[in-house]
């Protein structure tokens, strides 16, 4: 039986709808995420989609150029989307009319939360088979796959299979036949459904929310590229977050980029798929799909693209993006920096990430390649400076994680981001070897100088290997100007700003590395803690055992007086010597009176 509710009749009830339950809550996606974005470039106007499954408002208020419907299980969150819809249907996948067809079905978060668990459970497949006969020949199906074994899992300090909570209905692992397991599977049950693959993302740093879309064949091919292994690094640091990991996931994810299994250990899989049109004629609609999508910034800062081109890759931006960015553009004189989306129009420049080479060389004791890198990077920004010595515009924000180098060509990845105000050259070399020596010791990596070094130390000697003599003057203003980029990139207020620099500066060798807390990389700190109370320990010991020998050399040289003073050749000695030092005091007392006396008679015959 089919019934009508509040508000305006939008929501359709056939059955099987969970009128207790929310998926909101637990089934999350970015605020204006990389899905979001991606669904709005799949979106035609006046396209008629299928939103399959929950999804966040804001992929609803992205599609508002397009008629959308809404397949839900939960009746609370078909009450809470209806109005941004122009249609909900609550209760599962065999509630949807079976007239009616779309152009585009979003299925973005999986086929499992899209069935009812009170109604009729038709599986993985069965749904599958569903949603591809509401797509209209010549239609897409956008659809993702969680990875059973992906990075998620891989440093996850609880085991999938212990989940006890409510949400856990659908517990999958490569055992589950019924699910497929890998990329090669599900393009297998796709064709066999009748769809065509057209494109594959791998979605970091969680398959739920994603903030960067990466296409698996890309990632499979270019392991050396450095905007893929800047992108994974910065989607799986995790910013500010202090969720506990058995290891590193971003070391992990740039590791498996260079091994070229980035994307099999992606969390999940955002995958593309049509239908065939009934005129094989029809031109294919895939010529300009996104290389990858990423949120760079504080949530809210909008969408990056990389597209195709003529000469290869290039910088687009959103629609939603350059809003976003335009509109705070005036406010940006009062932060240290702000993004220019106009920066964005250009090629993406090749080469290699400079943090992953030196990395690469400091692991191996490279001291050679160190500083021809650095020597490198240090002319670079010298460049980059005006006649007073002082850098503006994205080269003042180019650190190590934002440069690539390309033989020996050096250039900014990301040129949107820009200092408000020139800086210092040595103030950005300086800030750019920080932030690469913070990362060096408190990542516990390996390298050829010496442990006893602190983060500012080990910035003045990368500084002299660059061929600068930087002081730690230099450095601490370097740090500063860390914290206000920092405060102004993550939209920090006065109070956080100053927080953040105190903590920049309390930065030492034996801290973990900021972000997730891993297992794997505490111990490391834990491990340097405990080499740096040794040695401390042992500079007391040597320190109370000099103390020590002193004291009981003093009491020896002591003991010697006194043995002396009550000897007989000591009182004899003493005997004969007193009356030469009365003489000589006579002596000295009568000199003084003869000299006080001839005095006046000077005086007058002058």
């Amino acid at each position: 039986m089919t019934t009508e509710t509040a508000p305006s009749g939008r929501i359709t009830l056939p059955g099987g709808e969970m009128l207790a339950w929310s998926d909101l809550p637990r089934k999350r996606l970015a605020d204006g995420g990389p899905l979001a974005a991606l669904a709005t470039r799949l979106v035609p106007p006046g396209a008629r989609v299928l939103v399959a499954g929950p999804h966040d408002p804001a992929l609803l208020d992205q599609l508002g150029h397009a008629e959308v419907t809404c397949l839900l299980r939960s009746h609370p969150d078909a009450v809470a989307l209806a109005r941004r819809a122009a249609h909900v249907v609550v209760g599962g996948p065999a509630g949807l009319p079976d007239d009616e067809t779309y152009d585009v079905v979003i299925a973005g978060a999986g086929l499992d939360p899209v069935e009812s668990v009170e109604g009729v459970r038709l599986g993985w497949d069965g749904v599958l088979a569903r949603l591809v006969t509401a797509v209209r020949p010549g239609g897409a199906l956008l659809l993702r796959l969680d990875n059973p074994l992906g990075l998620h899992r891989l440093v996850a300090t609880t085991p999938w299979y212990a989940g006890r909570d409510d949400s856990a209905w659908a517990i999958g692992g490569v055992l589950d036949r019924g699910h497929p397991a890998n990329r090669d599977q599900l393009r297998e049950r796709l064709t066999g459904a009748g769809l065509r693959p057209a494109a594959c993302w791998a979605a970091y740093p969680d398959a739920g929310g994603p903030t960067a879309l990466l296409d698996a064949d890309h990632l499979d091919r270019d392991t050396g590229s450095g905007l893929f292994d800047a992108v994974l690094h910065g989607a799986c640091a995790g910013g500010n977050t202090r969720d506990t990991v058995l290891q590193d996931p971003a070391r992990l994810a740039v590791d498996a980029l260079h091994a070229g299994r980035a994307a099999d250990l992606a969390p999940g899989w955002l995958v593309l798929a049509r239908r065939p049109a009934d005129d094989p004629t029809t031109p294919a609609a895939d010529r300009d799909l996104p290389v990858a999508l990423m949120q760079t910034g504080r949530p809210g800062s909008g969408v990056l693209e990389v597209l195709h081109g003529p000469s290869g890759w290039r910088w687009g931006i959103t629609a939603a993006t350059d809003r976003d960015v335009r509109a705070a553009a005036p406010f940006a004189s009062r932060e240290a920096a702000y993004r220019d989306a106009d920066a964005l129009s250009g090629p993406v420049p090749a080469g290699r990430l400079l943090r992953t080479l030196l990395l690469d060389a400091a692991l191996r004791r490279d001291l050679a390649t160190l500083r021809t890198l650095l020597h490198g990077y240090a002319g670079w920004l010298a460049d980059q400076a005006d006649g007073d010595g002082r850098t503006a515009g994205a080269a003042a924000l180019a650190g190590t994680d934002n440069v690539v180098v390309d033989g020996e060509r050096y250039a900014v990845l990301d040129p949107s981001w820009r200092a408000t105000r020139p800086l210092p050259a040595d103030v950005v070399l300086a800030r750019g070897l920080w932030r690469f020596a913070a990362g060096l010791l408190t990542g516990g990596y390996a390298h050829p100088w010496s442990s006893t070094l602190d983060v500012a130390g080990l910035t003045v000697v990368l500084g002299g290997i660059a061929g600068h003599d930087l002081d730690r003057a230099t450095v601490t203003e370097a740090v500063e100007t860390e914290a206000a980029v920092a405060a102004a990139l993550n939209g920090l207020d006065l109070d956080g700003t100053v927080d953040l620099a105190t903590e920049l500066h309390a930065v030492a060798p034996t801290d973990p590395p900021v972000g997730a807390r891993s297992y794997q990389q505490l111990r490391e700190a834990w491990l340097r803690q405990r080499e740096e109370l040794t040695r401390l320990t042992a500079l007391t010991a040597w320190t109370e055992e000099l103390l020590t020998s002193r004291e009981r050399a003093l009491r020896r040289a002591e003991t010697t007086v006194g043995l002396l003073s009550g000897s007989l050749s000591y009182r004899v000695g003493r005997l004969a010597i007193t009356p030469a030092r009365l003489a000589k005091r006579g002596a000295r007392a009568a000199k003084r009176r003869a000299t006080a006396a001839l005095a006046p008679k000077q005086e007058e015959q002058q």
